[in-house]
Formats: structure tokens, sequence, C-alpha cells
């Protein structure tokens, strides 16, 4: 005999089923990631060689090194409170999908639905961002020249073929199981680190002259400067709250943990500490990264002119077969990181497609009987991230937005989550904040929303029509063409109570010697 969502009911479930089952859901997903492994997939997709390396030109051309030596603190401060936050709720809720279904269950079916759309656009604009950055600078700039090619020669054409290719590749796969998957998520866990290290050690070994670590704390205001990607303006502290892009950009991502939770073994332990390692080892290994950029340019004046092209002003200060083989290690790790926000996307498709929430849902959720992979969710994720990038200059655009909006669709279930907590919310997992809770939450919600206020600066004023113009069509679709009325969301109400019940027994059980 089987379960209406395809479990052998002959078969007994273990912890981890039971407490998917109790919220409504059953083990369609092959479930085979350790700890590390859920980790390893958040930490990919933060990669602070993407992240660290592209948006650190925002940082620097905003207030100097200050915006990267106090800024990149800052940011990660705000960063780590909306980390915890969300780890807490995700060890009470581990399903794929995560900030939906929270949102739902917290702040009820319309809440959960907006979160979905916030949380599904930005996953988009991340793959869509992180493989045009693996094209442009990481191939184009640091590959192409190795294999004879003269970038100059390189089109529109030539860039829209290798977009599609790469995010082709990465689709399928992901479409060969998530055992695939995570043999290079967690390769590149490791790769990152070695390629940091290397990078690191041989900037401070070439640099040009001796280290001036105050550097670091000069606030000097470069916007409307020459290369500067910030228009002038006057105010210290929105110049300084631009920098802040670097971090918002580069630590952002982290949901990965929770969209894998169904796929996780000992999600309601492992989701929240895959979120809360992933960010705590990205914020210090990039912290020293983006602070040896500082301090190994030359000038920072001149670092300022050279706009997005710093980073290889910065390896041309190295021998030329290190700048080969760190050049190779970059685009590779760019790529891995782009094969896991593609694999998070995915999740996030086949979660909310489950429940009805878009259109062709009944295709959308369907699981690869074989590879027990979400195959249409992957393949079309893939499609509209490639979709995304057509607008020629898009990567700018594409970056910025993706971190706001997945930074609105974090801080809605936190929210959400303060004014249900002893009420509805009255049990939590196993990582609990316990008194710090509600503080959090309040410190998480407005950090979240001062990160979300960066994006938006002038000259990203198209990221704010984008979430405007979002606002109002959901707003449509949810009022006038009665998508409130069809819409159901996840099976919460009397499933809540036998959910929190799965929960106290976890508890227990990890409470015996």
């Amino acid at each position: 005999m089987k379960h209406q969502a395809g479990h052998d009911t002959t078969t007994p479930l273990n912890e981890d089923e039971k407490l998917l089952h109790s919220m409504g859901y059953a083990q369609e997903l092959a479930r085979r990631m350790s700890g590390f492994s859920n980790f390893a997939i958040s930490f990919s997709i933060i990669c602070i060689l993407a992240g660290g390396i592209t948006a650190f030109p925002a940082a620097l051309s905003a207030g100097g090194g200050a915006s990267v030596g106090i800024g990149w603190i800052v940011g990660s401060m705000f960063v780590l409170l909306v980390a915890a936050a969300m780890a807490q709720i995700a060890s009470a809720y581990p399903t794929a999908g995560g900030l939906y279904h929270w949102s739902s269950i917290l702040g009820g079916r319309g809440y959960g639905w907006t979160t979905a759309w916030f949380n599904l656009l930005g996953l988009i604009f991340v793959v869509a961002s992180v493989n045009f950055g693996v094209y442009d600078p990481f191939f184009k700039t640091l590959i192409a020249p190795l294999l004879g090619i003269d970038p100059a020669s390189l089109t529109w054409t030539h860039q829209t073929l290798f977009i599609a290719a790469i995010t082709l590749s990465q689709a399928w796969l992901n479409h060969q199981g998530i055992k695939a998957t995570t043999r290079l998520t967690d390769l590149s866990g490791y790769l990152i680190f070695f390629v940091s290290l290397v990078l690191t050690v041989s900037l401070l070994i070439y640099a040009p002259g001796p280290l001036d670590f105050t550097r670091l704390f000069t606030f000097t205001n470069f916007t409307g400067a020459e290369g500067s990607l910030w228009p002038q303006n006057s105010s210290p502290l929105l110049v300084f709250l631009s920098g802040l892009l670097l971090t918002v950009y580069t630590l952002t991502g982290y949901d990965a943990s929770a969209h894998t939770s169904e796929e996780t073994r000992h999600a309601a332990i492992n989701v929240p500490k895959g979120i809360m390692l992933a960010v705590l080892w990205s914020a210090l290994f990039g912290y020293i990264l983006v602070s040896v950029f500082v301090l190994a340019l030359p000038n920072i004046a001149d670092g300022v002119k050279q706009g997005m092209g710093v980073f290889s002003a910065l390896l041309s200060l190295l021998p030329r077969g290190l700048q080969v083989a760190l050049g190779i290690g970059v685009f590779v790790v760019n790529y891995i990181c782009g094969l896991a926000c593609l694999t998070s996307t995915s999740r996030m498709v086949y979660a909310f497609a489950r429940d009805g929430g878009l259109p062709f849902s009944h295709q959308l959720k369907q699981v690869h009987p074989q590879h027990r992979t979400p195959g249409a969710a992957i393949w079309v994720s893939a499609v509209l991230a490639i979709a995304a990038t057509l607008y020629g200059d898009a990567f700018i655009v594409l970056s910025t937005a993706s971190a706001v909006l997945l930074y609105i669709s974090y801080v809605l279930p936190i929210a959400a989550g303060f004014f249900a907590e002893g009420k509805h919310w009255a049990h939590k997992g196993p990582f609990n904040l316990y008194s710090w809770s509600r503080p959090v939450a309040v410190l998480a919600t407005i950090g979240g929303v001062v990160l979300a206020f960066v994006g938006i600066q002038p000259p990203n004023e198209k990221v704010l029509y984008i979430t405007v113009a979002l606002l109002i069509v959901l707003g449509f679709f949810w009022f006038v063409l009665g998508v409130r009325n069809r819409f159901k969301g996840p099976p919460v109400g009397a499933r809540i109570a036998q959910h929190q019940a799965h929960i106290r027994e976890i508890e227990k059980e990890l409470e015996r010697p």
C-alpha cells in the first residue's frame, strides 16, 4: 500500500519522516545529506570568492577602506541576527521551501504566498547573477585570455550562449540526484577555503609596499569619483550604508540549508546548524579576504578608478602562473556556487507547487522516480534564470535585486514569528534562542530592512521599481483575480499540534544519555 504522496507505509518512519508527516507532507525527496553537506550548500552559495570579489568595488568606491574594514563587521552583525532568527524557525519547521512555509504558519496563507514570491524571484535572480558573474568577469577576464580569446571580441550572443550552457549543465547535474550535487558542494566548501587562503597569502606576499592597516578604518567619500559605482552623495551615513552592499550581496543565500531540509538527515538539528555555521565562517574568512584586498592595493584612489576591474588589477600583482591557477580556482568555485543556487531555487519551486501556488503546479511538483529530484522544477528554474540574464548589462541589477528580494523574504517570517511567539507558535525546535528570541527578532527585522534599504539606493533605483512592481502585481493577483479564494497554502491548523508533539519527542531523545 502506498501513501498518497508516494511513501511506502509498510516501512517504519524515522524521526525526520515523522516530523515531515506531522506537517502534512510525505517523504518524496531522497534524504541523503549529512550535516556537513547542509552547511556546505549554504557556504557554497554565500561563496566569498563570488560576492566578495564582484561586490568589492561597491564598498571601495563608497567610503574607501572603512566601508570594508568597518562596514563588513557591521553588515555581518546584521546578517548573523537574521540568520539566528531564521535558524530558530527552521529548527521548528524543517521543510523544503522553508520561508514560505514558515510565513504561512506564523502569519497566514496570504502572508506566506507573498513571502514565497519574494523568495522565489530572489532565488531566480541569484542563479542568474552568479552565472552572469561566472561569465563576466571570471571567464571573460581571466579564462578567455588563457584560451587565446580576445575579451573585446566577445559579444552579447557569446555571453548569452555561454550563460545558457553553464546553467543547463548545472540543471543536468541537479537532475541526476542530490548525491551528485552534494559531492560537488562538499568539494566546494574545501575549495573555497583553499583558494581563499592561497589568494590571501599571495596578495600579502606580493603587495607592492608596506601594509597600512589604518586604511581599513579610514573613511573617504569616493562617491561621484572616477570609477565609482555610486553617484555623488554628501551624507557620510548614506555613503557608509551604500558600502554595506558588499556584505549584503556576499552573505546571502543561506536559506539553501532550509530549502534542502527534506533531503537532510536530523534536519531539526542540522539545518539551523548549517545556516549559522555557513554565515559565521563566511563572515570570518570573507573579512580577512576583503581586508587583504584593501591592504594589497598600491593606492586606494587608483583602485576606485579601476571600477569593476579592480580584482584583475590585484591579480596582476602576482606571477603569471599563480594568476592562472587562482583564476581557474575562482572560476570553478563560482560554477559550483551557481549549481548550489539552482538546487535551492528548484526546491523552492517544488515546495510552492506542492501546495498549488504556481501555474502548472501539478507538473512542477513531480519527483523523478529514480533520481528523486524535482525534475520539472529544476529545468524550469534554469530556463527562468537564463531569461533573466538576457538584459545585456544585467549583473548589477540582478545581484542587487537578488539580495534585496531575499532579505525581504527573510524578514517576513521573522517578523511574523515575533507576533506568533507564545500564541500559535508555542513550541520550538532543538535550536532555541529562549529569552533572546524576541529581541533577536526585532534586531534582525531592523537589520534586514537596513540591508534591503542599501540595495535600492541610487544608482540601483531599478531594484526599487522591481520591488514595487512585484507588490502591485501580487496585490492584483491576490485580490482582483481571486488567488486568495483558490490558494489553500500548506497543510496547517490541526497538524501543527501533532507537529509540535513530534518536536517534543525529538528533544526527549536528545536529552537521553
